[in-house]
């Protein structure tokens, strides 16, 4: 079996704090998760996650305007510098503050930081040839609280500032004779932005309290309007010196959103001239300037939104909400959703893949039932008919119908066609739900409890409850039928592993003794063998047809976290966590997956018992856990620094910081920051065996097969060139021909190469061909059916592919699925054209 898994996407969570940013073609949308960053594409309907992490949540994202280069700011200031296309990190540095804004100036030689009441404004590396990636340009320290904001002026010359002190400056980036830095005030509240207008002859500042300002800029005793960044020099009558006028801002217009909540978020767009705000009852605005002319208004959220963005060409708005891990595209010309993805805003607690492994369905402690593409990693479907948490989740052999069980005593099957609950199973006394089976053929269906210690058996065509498993004295942990469904296995808190007989209970139920309280427990896909893990870190091995232990392994130090912000041990000898809540087979029963309450997830092998890879779910230290030692330095008499919110910055709203006490700036020690514990709720392999999937604090995790690089040793010395090719096609040599086409990836070459080909040799090429190149030349006959006359061709190559590679064609069906429809619908369509 292969073990080279690495983190390939984050599915679960859209959306956790920080800003949202669009890439300059506007298609695609940059969203922070946690500590990593994920990037969806709009108009492929694609998600995926950069392969890198920061230190802690990130703050800020800031995208070149050219789109080579993002900066990822964490909470702490910890930048890190990437290169978006190649997806590699260049540059680790640290700002040393919190930043609240950071931006790139519109030519993309500068990006400026908001830290603290000053701002820096750095040169973007690659510009200048400099030694130091990251070169401070000036810092400009003139606001008497925090800056809120930065924004840029259309020639990169000039930046705007908002502050809490309820001002906006004006600064330039180099020394300009006649310009003197200008504070433009007014405001009664914070100032949340403010920005240039494309023509650079006004000033946009917008509040807290809803007011929108207009700025203008003009000479001293004149009413004519100057455009900003020309100060013109006049002469006086007296000599011939030369002296600045005196230029002056003045407020044209003053306006206000007529709304009931306060301004959180607000974004401008040049193209359009749309000024949107957002407001902590969840509704946005959209105004167009400089006339403060309402467009529309719309409720999207029932909690505040935390970051707006739109797009260059100002049609799609993206809208982010913490609270609920909400991401929204709204189109507002049409008055559509392009984009509509929540996460779950608690703990997810369970995942399920079907039995292709095209979806898989989530669980949360929000009571609600998620299923997403595997493929693309969206969501297509919430099931919240739950009223608590959702503690198990499993689909049907046919994967038509998934399953859930829920703390509110209810079992509930849901129909993945119609989209809808059909059928509820429920107990005659109101119980808890902890775990949940189904057989093989899908007509029966077992849930464990936790308080009354007993398994309820349900038959899916009538709902009826046909029995009561009773015999367990603690709650039930886990259920699981064999592959064959001829008996159920379930193990709970009594030390034990009970196997029943469903359908005849006349035999005596078998009974497995631990020496401790059993957890999980999970068979091999063959029925042969069951693994089941205990509260002291082991995984005992049995042998189903002897009902003997077969081995055990000791994973207590493997499975072993960080340590906790609030634990008065050290992680060695603390106690906590140490062992496997969830175990799960690899799809050819060699290996067997477990996680626990840690930072870390265990692939082992089931034959020599032994470690084969440790994989750490997450190395983000705003999470509790993930450190082996603490710094003693950040341990205060009120308790650990993590928890306290000392300056307001991650609260629900300013106002919740207590100032009461005279001298008081840094907020009320007492207040508290529940920082979320890292762990691994439940663990599942795909049954393709190629990729595996985590539920853990940050959401989602799936790990696949690394592909990216394939070993060929076909032709290694030849120069892959388009005129070896060519030789390669006179000589008669096919398919070194072809695959030698399918590795420069040249459309025109791969044409002339495969139209080359004799029909004759097309049977003979295919059971040659390699398979690593079967998806790229599959997807290059999709598409040239569309355009070519060459039908015989076409169909002979793909049933012959098809035929010869079938066996790797259905293991990967879920990648291949796209260019199997392509085809589909090819095929159809020329078999319509020749009938018509």
């Amino acid at each position: 079996m292969k073990t080279d898994f690495k983190f390939s996407n984050l599915c679960g969570t859209v959306y956790r704090k920080g800003n949202v940013v669009f890439t300059p073609d506007g298609n695609s949308i940059i969203s922070p998760v946690g500590n990593r960053v994920t990037v969806f594409d709009l108009v492929n309907n694609k998600s995926e996650t950069l392969p890198f992490e920061n230190k802690r949540d990130i703050r800020r994202l800031a995208l070149s305007p050219n789109g080579n280069l993002l900066l990822s700011v964490d909470e702490l200031g910890q930048t890190l510098l990437v290169n978006f296309r190649k997806r590699t990190v260049l540059h680790y540095f640290n700002l040393k503050d919190k930043v609240r804004d950071i931006v790139f100036s519109p030519d993309g030689r500068y990006f400026a930081a908001a830290l603290g009441r000053n701002v820096q404004v750095w040169h973007s590396p690659g510009y200048v040839r400099e030694f130091a990636p990251f070169v401070l340009h000036r810092t400009y320290a003139a606001h008497y609280d925090d800056v809120t904001s930065v924004s840029w002026s259309p020639d990169s010359r000039f930046f705007v500032t908002a502050g809490k002190d309820m001002v906006a400056k004006v600064f330039s980036v180099d020394p300009i004779e006649g310009f003197v830095p200008a504070t433009l005030t007014g405001h009664r509240h914070a100032v949340v932005s403010a920005w240039f207008a494309r023509d650079m002859r006004a000033v946009y500042t917008v509040s807290a309290d809803g007011a929108v300002c207009v700025r203008r800029f003009r000479l001293q005793g004149v009413d004519e309007n100057l455009t900003f960044g020309e100060f013109p020099i006049v002469t006086s009558d007296n000599d011939d010196d030369e002296e600045k006028p005196r230029t002056i801002w003045y407020t044209e217009s003053r306006h206000y959103a007529q709304q009931s909540a306060r301004v959180h978020s607000a974004a401008f767009n040049w193209a359009t001239n749309l000024m949107v705000l957002g407001f902590t009852n969840g509704v946005f605005g959209i105004w167009e300037m400089p006339d403060f002319n309402l467009v529309h208004t719309l409720s999207i959220s029932r909690k505040q939104i935390n970051t707006i963005a739109i797009n260059p060409t100002g049609e799609w708005l993206a809208f982010g909400a913490a609270k609920l891990g909400q991401l929204l595209v709204w189109e507002w010309q049409s008055e559509t959703y392009v984009l509509k993805q929540q996460g779950h805003f608690y703990d997810m607690s369970c995942v399920a893949y079907s039995g292709d492994g095209q979806y898989v369905a989530t669980g949360g402690d929000d009571a609600k039932l998620k299923v997403w593409n595997a493929l693309s990693g969206f969501c297509f479907i919430t099931f919240s008919e739950h009223t608590s948490s959702v503690t198990a989740v499993q689909f049907t052999k046919g994967s038509q119908v998934v399953l859930s069980a829920s703390l509110d005593g209810t079992v509930r099957a849901y129909d993945l066609v119609r989209y809808r609950n059909f059928r509820v199973f429920t107990s005659p006394t109101p119980v808890q739900f902890t775990s949940l089976a189904v057989d093989p053929s899908g007509e029966i269906v077992c849930a464990g409890c936790q308080d009354s210690f007993e398994i309820y058996v349900w038959s899916m065509q009538t709902g009826k409850l046909l029995d009561v498993l009773s015999g367990h004295e603690g709650p039930i942990s886990a259920l699981a039928f064999r592959p064959d469904g001829l008996s159920l296995a379930s193990s709970s808190w009594d030390k034990s592993v009970r196997f029943w007989d469903v359908f005849d209970r006349t035999k005596v139920v078998e009974r497995m003794e631990h020496s401790h309280e059993v957890l999980a427990l999970a068979y091999r896909p063959d029925g042969k063998e069951l693994c089941a893990s205990t509260i002291d870190g082991q995984i005992h091995f049995w042998d189903v047809a002897m009902a003997a232990p077969a081995g055990s392994i000791e994973g207590r130090r493997d499975i072993a976290g960080g340590r906790s912000a609030t634990d008065r041990q050290t992680a060695e000898n603390s106690s906590a966590g140490k062992s496997f809540t969830s175990l799960c087979y690899s799809a050819d029963g060699t290996a067997v997956l477990g996680g626990g309450n840690s930072k870390y997830v265990c692939l082992y092998d089931r034959r020599s018992r032994i470690l084969l890879r440790k994989f750490q779910v997450s190395q983000n230290q705003s999470l509790d856990g993930v450190q082996h030692k603490l710094n003693s330095r950040n341990m205060t008499e009120a308790g650990p620094r993590d928890l306290i919110d000392s300056d307001g910055i991650d609260s629900d709203s300013e106002k919740h910081v207590d100032r009461s006490l005279p001298g008081v700036r840094s907020g009320d020690k007492s207040n508290r920051v529940l920082k979320p514990e890292v762990r691994t709720r439940d663990v599942k392999f795909a049954p393709t065996g190629r990729q595996w999937a985590a539920a853990s604090t940050e959401g989602l995790l799936i790990y696949s097969l690394d592909e990216t690089l394939v070993f060929d040793p076909f032709e290694l010395d030849a120069d892959v060139t388009p005129d070896s090719i060519r030789d390669l096609v006179r000589t008669g040599d096919y398919l070194r021909a072809l695959v030698n086409a399918l590795r420069l990836n040249e459309q025109h070459v791969i044409r002339s190469v495969y139209e080359s080909v004799p029909p004759k040799d097309v049977a003979l090429l295919a059971r040659a061909f390699p398979a690593v190149y079967v998806e790229r030349l599959l997807k290059f006959i999709a598409h040239a059916m569309e355009s070519s006359q060459l039908l015989e061709l076409h169909l002979k190559w793909v049933s012959e592919l098809l035929t010869t590679h079938g066996g790797f064609v259905k293991t990967r069906s879920v990648a291949l699925q796209p260019v199997l429809r392509m085809l589909q619908r090819n095929v159809v369509r020329l078999h319509q054209d020749i009938g018509s």
